[in-house]
């Protein structure tokens, strides 16, 4: 069983920037992807940003040239990076991992609000 924990998050002004970070504890050499997912309200939880464990990237097009997705392999945290925010970037933050068996687990979830 992996747990996740995140930090960061918080309210910022549009163009500002913000860091989120996630610690698993548990079953973690078992992890294969980390990332960041995010729901606004009314709307669906969609990928923000991932990293594998071999360090391979994904990004939604929104924030692709804005975010950066970095990990400490040796103690598995994870950190979004998040610059240039826009208030459509106000959601709830989950962590997500994914172990190398497909299992998959969540963060409580962090606020983030940007404001115009």
């Amino acid at each position: 069983q992996v747990r996740l924990v995140e930090s960061g998050g918080g309210l910022v002004q549009a163009g500002g920037s913000l860091n989120l970070s996630c610690a698993p504890s548990g079953s973690i050499s078992l992890i294969k992807t980390m990332g960041w997912y995010r729901q606004a309200p009314g709307k669906q939880r969609e990928l923000v940003a991932s990293i594998s464990d071999v360090a391979v990237t994904n990004y939604a097009d929104s924030v692709r040239g804005r975010f950066t997705i970095s990990r400490n392999n040796a103690r598995r945290t994870v950190t979004l990076q998040m610059t240039r925010l826009k208030p459509e970037y106000t959601a709830v933050y989950y962590c997500n991992s994914v172990t190398f068996s497909n299992s998959m687990n969540w963060g409580q979830g962090t606020q983030v609000t940007v404001s115009s």
